[in-house]
């Protein structure tokens, strides 16, 4: 199989949620820094439109969004298993409140007035500037919690955590799963990249004694690699033959239709190509870019938007 390329930056929440998935399975990957603001003309040249953090790419084949990039980590090494047999539904919802609830609740806090200053302390005004630009443009129509409320939800967040974790080591039960990936990666923000933001963790020691469990799983095997050198990857290689998992339209779009996909919320740059697949899980588009030449890119269902591309 051709090596897994994770394309992410250092203080990405979500890349950290990737790189610990990695490490869990004891993987080694190809590890390309992008910019954690646009432009990100090498990005845009393997996804055509989508910028969020982080992809993961198999040749010609590139993997948006961290629960899809799950799914396929299990798929390429299937234990240590991030789907827990007879817990994978339950797994998938708590994962799914953690990447969505928990996340805003505790980016909010976070990224109170306290905490951006202190994360941007040693650059100039215009880096912190920028990345305010950046992520208000991502996040315009987005109600979104100011400082007060996230930490007081961010708080409630934490005792229900701690909650699941009595008597046990991770959420679900022995082994960490899915659930604790998506749970661990803000807080991993407050505690490493906002430290100044960490005493709210201390009410909660079991969340705390969690965490350093979930942090001694590790990032794997990575080693680094360029842009330009991933690109020319792609552009060598042909997308991996699709599976032949069922048609399921829900939309009245035939395979082999223009489409745009793009999520629904955060992040709404679209991504424009021809349907290949579409199953119960997941959206396929082949597309073609002067660099990157033929690719496939995929997009899980839930959280996306497909869209028929009409003359």
């Amino acid at each position: 199989m051709a090596d897994l390329i994770l394309h992410h930056y250092p203080m990405s929440p979500f890349a950290e949620k990737a790189r610990l998935m990695l490490g869990h399975k004891g993987l080694a990957w190809k590890s390309v820094f992008i910019p954690s603001v646009m432009p990100k003309p090498d990005v845009v040249a393997l996804t055509g439109g989508y910028r969020r953090t982080p992809l993961l790419q198999i040749g010609a084949d590139i993997y948006c969004d961290t629960a899809l990039i799950a799914t396929v980590l299990e798929h390429v090494k299937p234990e240590p298993a991030l789907f827990p047999e007879h817990l994978e539904g339950i797994a998938c919802i708590v994962a799914q409140w953690a990447d969505g609830e928990l996340f805003w609740a505790a980016m909010g806090h976070n990224l109170s007035p306290k905490g951006a200053a202190a994360l941007f302390a040693n650059q100039p005004p215009e880096a912190a500037q920028a990345f305010a630009a950046d992520r208000g443009a991502m996040s315009s129509g987005m109600t979104r919690l100011r400082p007060g409320d996230a930490t007081s939800a961010c708080k409630s967040h934490l005792r229900r955590l701690a909650h699941m974790l009595h008597g046990q080591d991770f959420l679900l039960g022995d082994a960490p799963c899915i659930a604790d990936f998506a749970a661990y990666h803000p807080l991993w923000f407050t505690r490493t990249i906002v430290p100044g933001m960490a005493g709210i963790l201390d009410a909660t020691p079991g969340v705390l004694a969690w965490m350093d469990r979930m942090a001694a799983l590790g990032h794997g095997k990575p080693a680094r690699l360029t842009s330009t050198e991933a690109i020319a990857i792609a552009a060598a290689a042909e997308p991996a033959p699709l599976s032949q998992e069922a048609f399921q339209d829900d939309h009245g779009i035939a395979l082999g239709s223009r489409v745009t996909i793009a999520a629904q919320s955060f992040g709404t740059e679209t991504t424009e190509g021809t349907l290949v697949a579409a199953t119960r899980t997941h959206y396929t588009v082949s597309r073609n870019d002067d660099r990157a030449g033929h690719v496939h890119v995929h997009f899980p269902r839930i959280g996306y938007v497909l869209k028929e591309v009409r003359a």
